[in-house]
């Protein structure tokens, strides 16, 4: 598949700055992968769109302030996202972390940096602006001068920060939100149960396999960054007895296929979803409306077919939707493992 497949036009004015207010107040387009049919609705009526015995699965991770400012000794400026930590060790250092920063033309290995009165040394440059960096008590650094890693579209205000959440958030690991679930309200979910729907929760810590454009001339070339996922055995047991397994966003689907694939239900995950991926467990998929060239719409393609794909993406164009992070949401059903 050519990336260039994964281009359409999208209007800058279309790109939400912020979420509808109430959440639920956001618009819900149903396309129904069998029929092709497209119809559109508003959030709430979501518990409409499913039945007695399905199975909805939340990813409840939790966006932690990630973004942390840094100086050099001659006074220079650098952002710091911390990514995850690797485990590793070196020199002096218990922890090396993976982060992006900006800029990073000038960073060497063996550069002091400074935040919030804790040096940062620069250990190692890795592909993609990432670094390897030690620095002790990230999570401590997080919570006295971290701000949340709003994406680069939106204006970064209090209110935006405090949007970026879901109201099932639990599980702090992420450096992007699970976007689907911003739409959810304590109401819709309450709403779903009563329609006879179990709800679960996965946990897959959102990093740059997510959010990384495909910069690769086909969609095959790309590599995904590895990230971390867990299936409870609750979870498990439950979505294996669903009539129907809803996921809710583009990561709970790829925990549950990096399980269904692998039956590791606690790892990392480096799987990559495109056109001619076979699905075995997701039937059902609740989503946002991506960007371009990104890996989330090559997922979705795969999920729903490309042609069904391009023509929502340009209804909802013309339908005038709010995309991406605070967008409106989009609900894809009897695609997946039920169109096999």
């Amino acid at each position: 598949m050519l990336t260039r497949d994964l281009d359409y036009d999208l209007p800058e004015e279309l790109i939400a700055q912020r979420p509808a207010e109430p959440r639920d107040a956001s618009r819900l387009m149903v396309v129904d992968v069998r029929s092709g049919s497209i119809s559109h609705h508003g959030f709430r009526e979501l518990p409409e769109f499913l039945l007695p015995g399905d199975r909805l699965v939340l990813n409840e991770t939790r966006v932690v302030p990630a973004r942390v400012p840094a100086r050099k000794a001659t006074g220079g400026e650098v952002e710091l996202l911390f990514l995850r930590e690797t485990g590793e060790r070196n020199g002096r250092w218990r922890g090396i972390w993976e982060v992006l920063a900006r800029p990073g033309r000038r960073l060497r290995p063996g550069l002091v940096l400074s935040a919030g009165g804790r040096e940062v040394e620069v250990v190692e440059r890795l592909d993609g602006g990432r670094w390897l960096v030690g620095v002790e008590d990230v999570p401590a650094l997080m919570r006295e001068m971290g701000h949340l890693p709003l994406p680069p579209y939106i204006r970064p205000t209090p209110e935006a920060e405090a949007a970026y959440q879901t109201v099932y958030a639990e599980e702090p690991g992420s450096v992007a939100a699970p976007t689907a679930g911003l739409h959810f309200t304590d109401g819709v979910l309450g709403a779903v149960e009563d329609r006879g729907v179990g709800v679960s929760r996965v946990t897959l810590d959102v990093g740059m396999g997510t959010f990384s454009p495909v910069r690769s001339e086909t969609v095959e070339e790309h590599g995904i960054h590895a990230e971390r996922y867990r299936v409870p055995g609750a979870t498990a047991r439950a979505v294996e007895e669903a009539d129907r397994v809803v996921a809710v966003g583009t990561t709970v689907a790829r925990t549950l296929e990096s399980w269904a694939a692998t039956g590791v239900r606690e790892g990392e995950s480096s799987l990559f979803i495109y056109p001619g991926y076979e699905w075995r467990t997701v039937d059902t998929l609740l989503t946002n409306l991506h960007a371009p060239r990104s890996t989330l719409l090559a997922m979705v393609m795969s999920f729903a077919g490309e042609a069904l794909i391009r023509t929502a993406y340009r209804t909802a164009v013309e339908e005038r939707y709010r995309f991406h992070s605070f967008g409106d949401a989009m609900l894809l059903v009897g695609g997946g493992r039920s169109a096999r």
